[in-house]
C-alpha cells in the first residue's frame, strides 16, 4: 500500500505511545531535525517540538510541522499543552548558551521552562551538543556539562570531525535515547547475546568456517538495548553492520575463546543469555603453523567434535533465563519443533528458536518458530516477531 510522504515505517515499539518533546536550539546542526523527528516516528514516538529562536533561522518551523505532523512551539505565545505530560525530552543539537541558561534558570523560551518543569517532575532528559571542536574543549564547557550532568540530565557527544563535534547520526540519538527513557523501568535485565559465526585455524591464513552474518543476534540485542536493557554482545565473525550505540561488544572468533568468554561472564550475575551464534561443531585437532605449501596433492584435515557452549554452561548459568538457537534443513515442521524441545531438555533451557534454512530467504513461510519447556511452539512471522517474543521471555525471568 502506498504511503504518504507524511507517513513513516514502524521499525521498533520501544518509544511506542510515549509523549516525547525534541527541543531544538541554535546551530546549523538544527538542519537534521526533520530525519531526527521522523526516527523518533519509527520507533512509536508521538512528537512536539520546541525551537528557538535561533533554530528558526536555520530551519523552518514548516518543514519541522511535517516532519512530526504537529503544530511547532517557536514562543510564548505558542500553545504549551506538551509540557503537562511528557515522557522524556531530547535537545538536539545543544548550545552552549542552553546549557549555562538551564544551570542558571534562565526563563528565555519555552525549552528552558520545559526544563525546569521536567526538573520538578523526574522526566528523563538528553541533550546532544553540538559546536565547534574549540568551544567543546574550553574547559568552561566541561564545566557546565558535568554540572548538567550532575542535574540528572544525561549528556551524549557526538566524534570532533572537521574540527567540529558533530551531533550523531539521527538513529544512534534514537537508540540511545531509547535506552535512557526505558532504562528507568522496573525489571531491566542483564543479558549476554552471543552472535555471528565462528572459525577453526588450519594454519596461520586458513581457516574452516559456517554462515551467520549476525544479523539476527544484532537485532536482538538492538531491540533489547533500546528497551533499557543492560546489554553484552560477545561478537563471532559478522558480515553486517556493528550498531556502534550497543555498549559492550566482546569479539571471539574462535569457539573456544568464545567460550572463555561466555565462563568469564558468568560471573557478572546475568540475567539471562541468548546463544544465537553459529558456533562450530567440529574444528581442526591440530592446527599447522605458518602456512602449508600449496601443490602438494590433497591434503587431509582432521576435525574433532567442540564443546557445545550451552551445554558447558549449564551449571554456570542456573536460574537464568537461556535461549537457544537451532537451525535445521530437510524435515517438517513437526520434526523441527522436536529437536528443539530436546536441546531445552538435554541443556535445561527456557526455550529455543528454531528454524529452517529453506525458509530464511522466503518471505512466505515464517521466520522461525519458538518452542517452549511445554513443547508449545509459537510461529515467528517476521524478525521483529523474534525480538519481541525474546524480550518477553527475558522480562518475565526464568
Amino acid at each position: 500500500m502506498a504511503m504518504r510522504d507524511t507517513d513513516v515505517e514502524i521499525r521498533g515499539d520501544s518509544l511506542a505511545k510515549k509523549r516525547i518533546l525534541l527541543g531544538v536550539s541554535g546551530g546549523i546542526a538544527a538542519v537534521d531535525t526533520v530525519r531526527l523527528a521522523r526516527e523518533l516516528r519509527r520507533h512509536g514516538a508521538v512528537v512536539s517540538v520546541m525551537m528557538t529562536h535561533s533554530a528558526q533561522k536555520i530551519i523552518s518551523p514548516l518543514a519541522i510541522e511535517w516532519a512530526t505532523q504537529t503544530p511547532v512551539i517557536t514562543d510564548w505565545q505558542s500553545d504549551l499543552t506538551a509540557l503537562e505530560e511528557v515522557d522524556g525530552i531530547l535537545i538536539a543539537p545543544t548550545t552552549r548558551d542552553l546549557m549555562a541558561s538551564y544551570l542558571h534558570g534562565l526563563q528565555h523560551g519555552p525549552i528552558l521552562m520545559a526544563l525546569s518543569v521536567a526538573r520538578t517532575r523526574d522526566c528523563p532528559v538528553m541533550m546532544i551538543p553540538s559546536m565547534h571542536a574549540d568551544l567543546a574543549n574550553d574547559p568552561v564547557t566541561q564545566e557546565l556539562v558535568d554540572e548538567v550532568r550532575h542535574k540528572g540530565i544525561e549528556v551524549h557527544w557526538g566524534e570532533e570531525v572537521e574540527g567540529k563535534r558533530k551531533t550523531p547520526p539521527h538513529q544512534e540519538i534514537v537508540a540511545r535515547f531509547a535506552n535512557y527513557v526505558n532504562s528507568r523501568k522496573t525489571h531491566r535485565k542483564s543479558v549476554v547475546i552471543t552472535l555471528g559465526a565462528t572459525r577453526s585455524p588450519i594454519d596461520d591464513i586458513r581457516f574452516i568456517q559456517n554462515t551467520s552474518s549476525g544479523s539476527t543476534g544484532f537485532s536482538i540485542a538492538d531491540d533489547l538495548f533500546r528497551h533499557g536493557h543492560d546489554v553484552t554482545c560477545v561478537k563471532g565473525i559478522t558480515s553486517v553492520v556493528t550498531p556502534n550505540w550497543l555498549p559492550l561488544i566482546i569479539p571471539a572468533e574462535l569457539p573456544n575463546e568464545m567460550l572463555k568468554e561466555l565462563f568469564a561472564l558468568t560471573n557478572d550475575n546475568i540475567d539471562a543469555w541468548v546463544h544465537s551464534a553459529a558456533v562450530l561443531d567440529y574444528v581442526v585437532e591440530n592446527s599447522a603453523e605458518g602456512k602449508l605449501a600449496s601443490q602438494q596433492g590433497p591434503l587431509d584435515v582432521k576435525l574433532i567434535e567442540s564443546p557445545k557452549h550451552i551445554l558447558e554452561l549449564t551449571k554456570k548459568c542456573h536460574g537464568s533465563v537461556r535461549i537457544g538457537f537451532k537451525l535445521e534443513t530437510g524435515i517438517k515442521q513437526k520434526e523441527l519443533v522436536r529437536r528443539a524441545l530436546a536441546q531445552i531438555e538435554y541443556a535445561n533451557m527456557t526455550a529455543v528458536v528454531a528454524n529452517r534454512l529453506e525458509d530464511i530467504n522466503d518471505s512466505s513461510k515464517p521466520r522461525a518458530y519458538l518452542v517452549d519447556r511445554t513443547g508449545s511452539d509459537f510461529m515467528l512471522p517476521t524478525i521483529g516477531d523474534m525480538c519481541t517474543a525474546v524480550r518477553t521471555l527475558i522480562e518475565r525471568g526464568n
